[in-house]
């Protein structure tokens, strides 16, 4: 049989030519490079210690139990469903009934992905906000959407180098306005944002609804990191989108474990709608994965009835965290945009002066860190359609042990 060619099958390339523009994704690249240099891994957002010691027994006592060793149900154990539908209702007076309205999903990824290819078709129009995590992009490409970016931009008022306090990128409205068409099915929002730290104030939310609503969009909301969003923002708290009126029953919220309770290899996500919502992601998700996590899934709907000294102090301990690296990255040199929200710090290169054939490539900055002072950073132009706009910008993890962001912030100081 002769071996297959990379345009074996008519002439046409193997891959489709609808994930044609997605390679190797920059996490890979950067924590191959981290391996290779023995550098600090401050790039891929993952902890580096475990979550609550009473969570992880209870994913033992399940597995010893017998509970999730095989298939779960389609939409997710009902005790985790329920957990879900308590949640949403103790934080947000947001009711979800756990038997309609409630869907478990490998984690925020799958719910991303099944929430797009169930709700989109050829032709729609996406928007999104730029920078986004990178998935959103394929998976708006999978389902033959066309995706139509509105940029967040850092504040053109800003402080001094390592900044004030409240200095964040910022979304326009007039251009989030002015992206919608007649071709557009939906918006996909993130908030707490990833990777800059943007938590959308209760003002921006307000008007982002109203032109939903105005112009009869879905929205889908990735609120993958609600319980952290630091209390020195705009605003104290998450706020959901599908709080705000009419939002409900056009809003599919996205919600994780992974990023709440550190673990992330867990894979336990969830999606919460209307009935016809999710039985519309459900339609897709049930020709992913079908069921994830059995074992987990029960640990989980332990872990989402933590006290709330539980959801406080992890706050806390990312906060004091997101200071440590945030003071070290302005000691170093960088501009640094203190997050209100999430675990990642974005900082602005520029000031460091040259660092490759052209100013501000936050490419050539990265591929150089782990050589230059072993530590490993990501690029946000890798975020970004328009690359340009995010060429300087550079973001740090800080979900790390406190002696390890010490060890980071001590190479840093070399530059």
């Amino acid at each position: 049989m002769a071996a297959m060619t990379s345009t074996a099958g008519n002439g046409r390339p193997l891959l489709n030519r609808r994930l044609a523009e997605f390679g190797t994704t920059i996490f890979a690249e950067m924590s191959a490079l981290a391996v290779k240099t023995g550098a600090i891994n401050l790039g891929q957002g993952f902890p580096d210690t475990d979550g609550p010691e009473e969570v992880r027994e209870a994913a033992v006592r399940a597995l010893r139990d017998g509970r999730g060793n095989q298939y779960p149900p389609g939409p997710g154990i009902p005790e985790l469903r329920t957990a879900i539908s308590e949640h949403q209702q103790r934080r947000y007076a947001l009711s979800y009934d756990p038997d309609r309205e409630v869907l478990v999903t490998a984690g925020a990824t799958e719910a991303i992905a099944a929430s797009l290819l169930a709700l989109v078709e050829p032709g729609d129009e996406v928007i999104a906000l730029e920078p986004y995590y990178d998935s959103y992009a394929a998976s708006i490409a999978l389902a033959g959407g066309k995706r139509v970016p509105v940029t967040l931009r850092p504040d053109a008022a800003a402080g001094p180098r390592g900044g004030a306090a409240n200095r964040r990128f910022r979304l326009d409205l007039d251009e989030l306005r002015d992206a919608i068409t007649p071709r557009t099915r939906l918006l996909l929002l993130n908030t707490p944002h990833n990777p800059t730290g943007t938590v959308l104030t209760r003002e921006e939310l307000t008007q982002i609804a109203a032109l939903a609503v105005e112009h009869d969009l879905l929205v889908i909301t990735d609120e993958v990191y609600e319980h952290l969003v630091f209390d020195d923002g705009d605003d104290t708290t998450h706020i959901p989108l599908a709080s705000f009126p009419g939002m409900r029953e056009r809003t599919v919220t996205i919600g994780s474990a992974g990023k709440t309770f550190s673990f992330t290899g867990w894979k336990v996500g969830w999606v919460t709608s209307t009935p016809e919502l999710v039985t519309a992601v459900r339609s897709a998700k049930q020709f992913l994965t079908y069921v994830a996590s059995g074992p987990f899934q029960y640990a989980i709907a332990e872990a989402l009835a933590l006290p709330d000294a539980y959801f406080s102090s992890f706050r806390e301990d990312m906060r004091a965290k997101r200071d440590l690296l945030g003071a070290g990255l302005t000691a170093a040199g960088f501009d640094v945009y203190r997050p209100a929200g999430t675990y990642f710090i974005t900082t602005d290169i520029r000031p460091l002066g040259a660092v490759s054939s052209k100013e501000g490539d936050g490419f050539a900055f990265c591929r150089s860190l782990p050589e230059r002072i072993g530590v490993v950073a990501i690029p946000n132009a890798v975020f970004y359609d328009h690359r340009d706009a995010g060429a300087p910008f550079v973001r740090f993890a800080f979900c790390k042990k406190d002696e390890v962001l010490a060890e980071a912030v001590s190479r840093l100081k070399s530059l």
